[in-house]
C-alpha cells in the first residue's frame, strides 16, 4: 500500500497566504509567526486580501517590522472614537475644525467602518464606505441620495489625517489610506465657474450705485478679487487711499457645531500670507465715499481700528448672510433690468470675474496669482486655463509664420 506523501512543513518564521470563498469571491487569509519586541514569537493573520501577493507582502511587512523590533500590537481601538480625539486636537482653523468635526459626525460614525477596530482598518474596507458616502450619504433634505464626488474626496482627506495620527502613535505600521480609492481629484474637481464678463459686471454695478446700500462691497470685490472673508476682515488701517492700497492680512469665517451658537472668527487668509493690492482710481473713490458714509452713521465706524465692511454696530457681518445679500441685490437687478440685467451668479464668482476679465486681456499670470493671494502661479494657471484660447492660437499662427518665411 502506497504511503501518502506528506505536506512539506513551513519552516518557522515562514508563514503563508491562503483562499477562502466569500459572497463576493474568493479571498486570501494570510499568516504566520512574528518576533515580538521582548523577543517572544507570537502568530497573526489578517483576512480579506484580493489577491495572495497582497496577502504575503502584509505578512513580509509584519515579520520584517517584527526582526527590526518594530512589530506593533493590533490596535482594537475603534477608528470612529479615535477619531474624535485626533480632529480635537489637531493644530487647524476653527472652520477647519468645526468642518472636520461635522463631516466626521455625519460621515463616519453612523457608519460600520467607525466600529472598526484601527488594526482592522484596510483600504478595502474604506473604499467599500466610500462608496456608500457616494451612493446614499446625504443627511440634509435630500436624505438618501448620494454625496457628490468632492465632499465624498473631502471625507478621505480627513479620514487619512486621522489614521496618519494613528502612525505617528505607533497604533498602525502604515497608513491604510494609501490603499484606499476615493474619488480621483479629476472626478472631485470644483463646480464649475460662472463669472461676468466685463460688460455684465459693468451692468450690475451701474444698477448697485443707484440701488444698494451695498454697492461699495460689490465694488471692491469685483475690483480686487479678494475673498468674501478677507473683505469683510477689512479694517480702514488696512486701506491707505492716498497711495491706492489694500492690504490683506485676515480673513473672517463662520463656526458651527452641533449645539452651540455660530460664531464668526478672524483669522489668517487662506493661504496665512498678506499681500497688498494696487486699486484703481474710482475704487478709492468709492472708498472715500463709503468711509464718508460710515463716518456720518457714528463716528467710531470710520476710525482706522473700525472694520471698513462690518455691521451698524461695527462687528463682523455673518458671511453666509453676505452672500445671501448679494443673490437678493441680483434678483432686485433683474426686476429692474429685466432682460438686460446680468446672469444670476455667486458671491464668489466675482473673485472668479476680476481672474478672467484681466487674464483674456493678457495680464500676466503672476500678476494675477498676486491679486488673489493664491499660493502660486501655477494654482492660477490650473484653475484658470481654459480662459486663455487665444495662446494656441497665438503660437500657431507664430509657428507658421516661420516656417513659411524661412
Amino acid at each position: 500500500m502506497a504511503t501518502r506523501k506528506r505536506a512539506k512543513r513551513r519552516s518557522p518564521g515562514e508563514g503563508g497566504c491562503f483562499p477562502y470563498q466569500t459572497k463576493q469571491g474568493e479571498r486570501f487569509r494570510a499568516a504566520g509567526p512574528v518576533r515580538r519586541a521582548d523577543g517572544t514569537v507570537k502568530p497573526v493573520y489578517k483576512r480579506g486580501f484580493l489577491t495572495k501577493t497582497d496577502g504575503l507582502a502584509w505578512l513580509a511587512e509584519q515579520q520584517t517590522a517584527g526582526r527590526k523590533g518594530e512589530y506593533l500590537e493590533p490596535s482594537k481601538r475603534q477608528l470612529g472614537d479615535y477619531g474624535i480625539e485626533v480632529i480635537a486636537g489637531l493644530r487647524i482653523g476653527a472652520q477647519t475644525r468645526a468642518s472636520y468635526e461635522k463631516n466626521w459626525r455625519l460621515h463616519v460614525l453612523p457608519y460600520p467602518v467607525a466600529k472598526l477596530p484601527l488594526a482592522k482598518v484596510t483600504g478595502l474596507a474604506l473604499t467599500s464606505h466610500f462608496r456608500v458616502l457616494e451612493t446614499s450619504g446625504r443627511k440634509d433634505r435630500k436624505a438618501g441620495e448620494g454625496l457628490s464626488a468632492r465632499t465624498t474626496r473631502y471625507v478621505s482627506t480627513i479620514v487619512g489625517k486621522v489614521l496618519a495620527q494613528a502612525v505617528k502613535d505607533s497604533l498602525l505600521l502604515r497608513n491604510p489610506i494609501v490603499a484606499a480609492s476615493p474619488p480621483t481629484a479629476k472626478e472631485a474637481k470644483a463646480p464649475e465657474m460662472h463669472p461676468w464678463n466685463a460688460a455684465q459686471l459693468r451692468t450690475f454695478l451701474d444698477w448697485s450705485r443707484e440701488n444698494s446700500e451695498n454697492h461699495a462691497a460689490w465694488h471692491v470685490l469685483a475690483f480686487t478679487g479678494m475673498r468674501r472673508g478677507e473683505l469683510l476682515a477689512l479694517r480702514w488701517r488696512d486701506i491707505d487711499l492716498d497711495e491706492a492700497t489694500i492690504s490683506v492680512r485676515r480673513s473672517v469665517g463662520v463656526v458651527k457645531r452641533l449645539g452651540e451658537p455660530r460664531q464668526i472668527v478672524e483669522g489668517d487668509t487662506k493661504t496665512a500670507k498678506a499681500r497688498t493690492i494696487d486699486i484703481d482710481p474710482d475704487t478709492v473713490a468709492v472708498l472715500r465715499a463709503h468711509k464718508k458714509a460710515r463716518g456720518a452713521m457714528a463716528f467710531q465706524l470710520a476710525k482706522d481700528e473700525a472694520l471698513a465692511f462690518g455691521n451698524i454696530e461695527g462687528k463682523f457681518r455673518d458671511p453666509e448672510t453676505f452672500s445671501k445679500v448679494f443673490k437678493t441685490a441680483q434678483r432686485l437687478c433683474a426686476r429692474d433690468l429685466g432682460a438686460a440685467a446680468p446672469p444670476e451668479i455667486r458671491l464668489h464668482d466675482t473673485r472668479h470675474t476680476h481672474a478672467t476679465v484681466l487674464l483674456t486681456a493678457r495680464v500676466p499670470v503672476h500678476v494675477v496669482s498676486e491679486r488673489l493671494g493664491h499660493a502660486s502661479a501655477v494654482v492660477t494657471m490650473t484653475v484658470y486655463a481654459h480662459v486663455l484660447p487665444g495662446s494656441q492660437r497665438e503660437a500657431a499662427a507664430t509657428f507658421a509664420g516661420l516656417v513659411l518665411a524661412a
